[in-house]
């Protein structure tokens, strides 16, 4: 018995149903799959000691700045380095022709040995003349002639002398040094161009590990950072910095300088602070802020860095509530150091904050916490 076609398409299509687990009923909430809730990191805010500290405008100063330039005039040949490459103290980095001052030195050489000999003539003259004179053989006017010459003999050897080592001087200026170790930076001249005394800074080399912070604090500040700290040891004072993206330079400084006179201007005292620079992170005449630890500890809200974000309504952290619920919360944070965060608004001690997977949250939204290791 033949089935009528409808039928064998409705059967079919039923079989196809039941296949994507679609029965009677179906259409339910509950055959459609729920997303997991998104795993992410937390840690509990806590109260821990901080020291004060106080923030300043800073300017990163290279220990060692030094500017090549050239003492004589003569056209430059191939450089001796790679712009921003290390080079080593009395390290070649320029020549100059040399050919000119080489000549002058053989010339200046010549002259002084003409010069030696007439003074040993002039000396066996007048040495004669001692002899001729005791016994009256000439007159005591030429003796005296003789002795003037060998004076004179004597003074035209020490001009060609000192003639000679000019040239000398002058030859060695053909081969521009570095008098530091440090990094060169850009060069001002190609090879070929004819440089001078004139011309100006042919490079610099900068040493920068380490380098410098130079910065101004009030007297107030300074009296009460000198009442904690003796006046002889400033290097108790820890410093750190802050970059221009808002980061926290990875190592820490020590005060290494105090000035001893205040600017009647503006109240204020310049102090210095040292800080490692192996990994060039730091760069001469950068403006920093500086962060001095000043005064005894004191509890404070502590949250790991990681946990802070931002946006144009501004700071703020995710905070996971008891029903794992991620809830977004605006905080007030005065300082950030060593990787936490001390806030000072917006969090409890034993909040959850959210340290990682923030990126796939959202609030309101259920996550899956996990305690983070302590750092």
């Amino acid at each position: 018995m033949n089935h009528h076609p409808y039928l064998n398409r409705r059967r079919l299509l039923r079989v196809a149903l039941l296949a994507l687990g679609v029965g009677a009923g179906a259409g339910t909430v509950s055959a459609i799959a729920q997303p997991a809730a998104p795993a992410v990191l937390v840690a509990a805010a806590a109260m821990r000691d901080v020291s004060g500290s106080a923030e300043f405008v800073g300017r990163v100063k290279a220990v060692d700045k030094v500017e090549l330039r050239a003492r004589v005039q003569g056209y430059l040949g191939p450089w001796l380095f790679k712009e921003g490459d290390p080079v080593k103290a009395a390290q070649t980095v320029f020549t100059l022709d040399p050919a000119p001052f080489e000549a002058t030195l053989a010339q200046r050489k010549a002259e002084t040995e003409s010069a030696d000999a007439t003074l040993a003539y002039a000396d066996l003259q007048a040495r004669r003349g001692r002899e001729l004179i005791k016994t009256k053989t000439i007159p005591q006017q030429e003796l005296d002639q003789r002795e003037s010459a060998l004076l004179k003999a004597r003074a035209a050897l020490d001009q060609a002398k000192a003639a000679q080592q000019a040239a000398e001087v002058d030859l060695s200026y053909t081969q521009v040094k570095s008098p530091i170790a440090g990094t060169i930076g850009q060069a001002a001249y190609s090879p070929g161009n004819l440089v001078g005394p004139s011309s100006g800074v042919l490079a610099t080399v900068v040493k920068e590990d380490p380098i410098q912070v130079v910065f101004n604090v009030s007297q107030r500040q300074l009296l009460e950072a000198r009442r904690d700290v003796p006046e002889d040891q400033p290097g108790q004072i820890v410093a750190r910095l802050r970059l221009a993206d808002g980061s926290t330079y990875g190592q820490p400084g020590k005060l290494d300088f105090v000035g001893s006179l205040a600017d009647p201007n503006t109240d204020s005292i310049p102090l210095r602070a040292v800080f490692p620079n192996s990994k060039d992170m730091l760069a001469d005449g950068m403006s920093v802020r500086v962060i001095l630890e000043i005064g005894k500890p004191v509890q404070a809200l502590v949250i790991p860095q990681a946990a802070i974000a931002q946006d144009q309504a501004g700071t703020y952290v995710f905070v996971v509530d008891a029903q794992n619920k991620a809830v977004m919360r605006p905080v007030k944070v005065e300082m950030q150091r060593d990787g936490t965060a001390v806030v000072k608004e917006g969090l409890a001690a034993g909040d959850r904050v959210i340290v990682q997977g923030q990126a796939r949250v959202r609030p309101g939204l259920t996550v899956a916490p996990s305690t983070a290791p302590p750092a």
